[in-house]
């Protein structure tokens, strides 16, 4: 069994204002390319799907059209919802769907839809979690029979886990799962949304009866703990901090149990997202520009001492897709002394304590972590007090 893993499609985003919509259908026929090329026998969509719960209607057309291209292939679909989706909205027509190949998580109730696939290993066990939260899982579990003595989650590994906990996977089996949340030590970007202290940190321990997991949320192509609990990044770069990656789908091949083939299919974007710097005098020089997609999208960096006037404007003559103007000068590097300042001021101590811990240890603190520091900055406010 060969598939797909994609995921962060945010269909319907703006990147500076810029509508994304065309770039992502560009990219999503590459996808279908790639699903015919590499004979996968489907595509697993690890959440984020729309950039919006309330997505746009053309937005919605470019979804249903994507699903119905691979159906029309004959690629079975694995698709759950993402903390950018409505997880109601992501299940509508599920059921029917399901006749085609199509399969969409439903909203989370207690219980994890479970699709089985045979190929000539055996069983291939998928199951798919949408985002959950807590509260999600607390609201779906609060009652329920067997449940009395079990206590409810406060955090989100407590609720990952649970979540987990109730699937009873069979071991003896190829197991895979789609789920979209924060593994810690995952490394972020500018273009993803940040809980304040890691409190959406799940361990990657939680997933280890599966045999591979397919995850979405954070935006850079990466593995935590094992190569085989993957994100593999979204599909396009929707932030100048993602500018020096490399954008692809991962390719799963999965054999007998304990064999699994991972590999990369790059994806080659409409218009590419870069940074560019230098003097207004270089940048707008033609022997600077005449090699370049001129149509990428871009943020200008000017290192003049003097603004330019309407610099954005007539930069635009030339770099029609310039996206942000940015200046880098005595001027600017004070002011951002000043605003770095005024920043720190703003946050909180629990914020400053764990910037701290996670530039000490390369990762952020876990939630049991940032509760037990919480407590302790409580206590000491009380005795100051």
């Amino acid at each position: 069994m060969k598939l797909l893993h994609i995921s962060d499609l945010h269909l319907g985003k703006r990147v500076n204002e810029f509508s994304m919509l065309e770039d992502q259908k560009y990219i999503l026929r590459q996808i279908l390319a790639i699903a015919d090329e590499k004979q996968a026998d489907g595509v697993m969509i690890a959440g984020d799907i729309y950039d919006k719960p309330v997505p746009s209607a053309e937005a919605v057309q470019v979804f249903d059209w994507f699903l119905t291209a691979l159906a029309e292939r004959g690629k079975q679909v694995f698709a759950v919802s993402g903390n950018h989706d409505s997880a109601e909205r992501i299940a509508f027509g599920a059921q029917l769907m399901s006749g085609r190949g199509v399969h969409v998580s439903p909203v989370y109730r207690g219980d994890t839809a479970k699709i089985t696939m045979t190929d000539s290993y055996g069983e291939l066990c998928l199951y798919l979690l949408p985002f959950v939260k807590p509260a999600v899982v607390r609201h779906a579990l609060e009652g329920a029979p067997g449940m009395e003595e079990t206590p409810m989650p406060e955090s989100y590994q407590d609720a990952v886990r649970l979540a987990v906990e109730r699937m009873e996977v069979d071991s003896s089996k190829r197991n895979i799962l789609i789920a979209h949340q924060f593994v810690t030590g995952a490394g972020r970007c500018d273009s993803e949304e940040v809980s304040v202290g890691g409190l959406d940190n799940v361990d990657a321990d939680v997933f280890d009866a599966f045999d591979y997991v397919a995850l979405g949320h954070i935006h850079s192509p990466q593995s935590l703990k094992r190569e085989t609990v993957r994100y593999c990044g979204t599909p396009l770069k929707y932030s100048f901090s993602e500018a020096a990656q490399e954008k692809s789908v991962t390719v799963v091949e999965f054999r007998e149990k304990g064999n699994i083939v991972l590999s990369t299919a790059a994806l080659v974007p409409l218009h590419d997202l870069r940074k560019i710097r230098g003097t207004y005098l270089e940048v707008t020089a033609k022997s600077f520009y005449q090699d370049t997609d001129t149509d990428d999208y871009v943020q200008i960096t000017l290192t003049d001492e003097e603004d330019i006037p309407d610099g954005l404007q007539k930069l635009r003559i030339i770099y029609p897709n310039l996206m942000r103007l940015e200046y880098d000068n005595s001027r600017t590097r004070q002011s951002r002394v000043i605003e770095r300042a005024e920043e720190i001021e703003q946050k909180s101590e629990l914020e400053l304590f764990a910037e701290f811990y996670e530039m000490q240890n390369n990762q952020p603190m876990s939630g049991e972590q940032t509760a037990f520091v919480s407590r302790l900055i409580e206590e000491c406010r009380g005795e100051r007090e």
